[in-house]
């Protein structure tokens, strides 16, 4: 299952992300929502066996949306522009 998100312009680009690269966003947007902060780092593997899914990661890297260097992995500029659009989804969904 795949997920678009586009601007509400047709124009705009679409772009398709897989379950496993939507969960990484997904976790993002909930620290994000949670806390109030901008969330630009995310975890990718921490200490108590919870590991993002290796193929999201790689999906989210090769769109260029997320540096990933080892347990940890940055969002790029575009990376937070397709978060907040996540975030925005999340909220419409009401």
């Amino acid at each position: 299952m795949t997920l678009c998100i586009a601007e509400h312009n047709p124009k705009e680009h679409i772009m398709a992300l897989s379950d496993k690269a939507l969960s990484i966003l997904t976790f993002a947007a909930y620290h994000q929502l949670s806390s109030g902060m901008i969330v630009r780092d995310v975890v990718l593997e921490d200490d108590a066996g919870h590991k993002a899914e290796p193929e999201g990661v790689k999906e989210l890297s090769d769109a260029g949306l997320l540096e990933a260097n080892g347990k940890r992995g940055t969002l790029t500029d575009e990376g937070e522009t397709m978060l907040e659009k996540v975030i925005a989804a999340i909220k419409g969904a009401g």
